[in-house]
């Protein structure tokens, strides 16, 4: 896989027909040749000396052999258009890039915030069923406390009440959906989860006991 990455400096005075032009004729153009499978184009963040807005744009192609029918059967002609409209307005070098490997985040993106009180905090656990351990920040719900009853005797429960004094010190992680789908499958069927608003502000999700009794206020 190749990368073909053009770098611009656009003065101001033009830039914004240029981004237009770029965006719904130039890509598109490039594009239709058949000669690459998709394109980027991203402003570069740094004020620049010379002054004008400097925008990097890569189009991926399958081999070098594709990118070298590309400069002798259509750069040509693309090129002259840019500089028929644009003309000692911008300045462009050119970069080709071979990928060497690429690499996904297999669990998507952190999205989800969880609120907890028991044994989620245990690293081993963590461990067990996200094969990770998680860093986390206190805080704080309120309206509502541990219930005095036990799932299997053993594990905590927490209960809603209407009282503003009633609150919970634990902690917020964040985690992907999937993960959050994980703890779900561990924390079984006696609990049911249930989006809360945290002293911090966050939206957060928490687990409840979900027995008969726990419900009671």
């Amino acid at each position: 896989m190749y990368i073909y990455n053009v770098t611009t400096n656009i003065e101001e005075s033009v830039h914004e027909e240029w981004v237009k032009w770029m965006q719904e004729i130039h890509i598109p153009d490039v594009l239709a040749t058949g000669k690459f499978l998709n394109a980027k184009m991203s402003k570069v963040l740094v004020e620049e000396e010379m002054g004008g807005i400097t925008y990097s744009i890569q189009f991926t192609t399958s081999d070098k052999k594709m990118l070298e029918r590309y400069y002798l059967e259509d750069a040509p002609t693309l090129r002259k258009d840019a500089h028929r409209l644009f003309a000692g307005k911008f300045v462009s070098f050119r970069t080709e890039m071979e990928v060497v490997s690429e690499h996904r985040n297999e669990n998507g993106s952190a999205t989800q915030y969880l609120f907890t009180y028991g044994t989620l905090q245990d690293e081993s656990v963590q461990k067990a069923h996200l094969g990770r351990t998680l860093d986390g920040t206190k805080d704080t719900l309120a309206c509502h406390k541990i219930s005095e009853l036990k799932i299997a005797n053993a594990y905590p429960i927490i209960i809603p009440t209407e009282k503003e004094e009633d609150t919970i010190t634990g902690i917020c992680y964040v985690l992907t959906p999937d993960e959050l789908l994980a703890i779900d499958f561990y924390e079984g069927q006696e609990y049911t989860r249930k989006q809360v608003r945290l002293a911090s502000g966050k939206k957060a999700w928490v687990y409840l006991g979900k027995t008969k009794n726990s419900q009671e206020k």
